[in-house]
């Protein structure tokens, strides 16, 4: 058994309609579409089952009455799910930002956010704002947000499909246009907008930047991180983080892999540019399942692509 749930969209002044053109997916006639949150657990988002007999059941309930068969024996019924899965459709260029690490977090009433950028597609333009140039100070950073050359201290690259980076707490950062992205993450979100470009939102006025707590969060010994370049391997870690683990699998079409067996761990599934079946369920391409802890996971691919999974989430006394 695995349980799916319906994406949450979220209009954004960068967005556009590749969650339509692209994933597939049947989204009206929404056109500024940034952000689709595939699962999370949050008082002001709930994802809801989009299968099983327990269909339109909030993750949260779902989790109150099965969390020691979904997550684990020793998991607290209380606690959130932790991860959060979204895609990011950036049509244009999104805000410079950064999240608080742990040890600012709190005292900035916030929380912290550690997150991995999968490039599921880019245009021949397409980019990426990860970390700063070398020799970038505080103080030099600080004066450029004042007079608007901000852009000239961060480390750009080009980005590609396939290629993927984990962006941890402190990391100053932003997505470039002719991206779009799966971004898996800690279940939080706190942003501090650093600099805009001069943009107006959606709502015709400028949108609130965060200077004080962005200087506080950003790490000025982060010089100009690159993205793991795109490999063929049959398996490949792209992320290893104390939050989660992410593995992106290689295979062809009718191949079958064992991801787990009974009462091992709790994975997510995100298929990229194929279909795969787990039991009797079917995972399309840009969509999300999850494989519970109580059950095993085989999955056959259908066709030629690649699945990402995500575990490793519930062991929250990994260092």
């Amino acid at each position: 058994m695995i349980f799916k749930f319906e994406p949450q969209y979220m209009e954004r002044v960068w967005g556009g309609t590749s969650f339509k053109d692209i994933l597939g997916r049947n989204t009206g006639d929404l056109k500024n579409l940034g952000e689709s949150w595939d699962i999370v657990d949050r008082k002001d988002h709930q994802s809801k089952l989009s299968n099983t007999e327990a269909k339109g059941t909030k993750l949260r309930a779902l989790l109150l009455e099965n969390h020691h068969l979904i997550m684990g024996p020793t998991w607290e019924k209380e606690r959130p799910f932790p991860i959060l899965v979204k895609w990011l459709d950036c049509r244009e260029r999104l805000s410079l930002q950064v999240h608080p690490p742990s040890k600012i977090a709190n005292k900035l009433g916030g929380e912290p956010k550690t997150e991995n950028w999968y490039i599921a597609h880019a245009t021949t333009d397409a980019g990426l704002f990860i970390g700063l140039k070398k020799g970038t100070t505080k103080d030099l950073f600080t004066q450029a947000l004042k007079n608007g050359s901000a852009e000239s201290h961060c480390h750009r690259v080009n980005s590609h499909a396939g290629q993927s980076i984990l962006v941890e707490s402190g990391r100053l950062h932003a997505i470039d246009k002719g991206n779009l992205i799966l971004e898996i993450q800690q279940n939080s979100d706190t942003t501090y907008r650093a600099y805009d470009w001069g943009r107006i939102g959606l709502d015709g006025k400028p949108r609130e930047l965060h200077l004080k707590n962005s200087l506080q969060c950003i790490d000025f010994n982060d010089f100009e991180p690159s993205p793991l370049l795109q490999d063929q391997s049959k398996v490949k870690t792209l992320a290893d983080s104390p939050h989660f683990r992410i593995r992106k699998f290689n295979a062809k079409a009718n191949e079958k892999i064992n991801l787990k067996e009974k009462n091992q761990d709790c994975l997510l599934l995100n298929p990229i540019g194929c279909k795969v079946i787990v039991g009797k369920e079917t995972v399309k391409s840009g969509s999300l399942a999850l494989s519970p802890y109580s059950e095993s996971c085989e999955v056959t691919f259908k066709t030629d692509g690649q699945l990402l999974v995500t575990d490793h989430f519930t062991q929250f006394d990994k260092k």
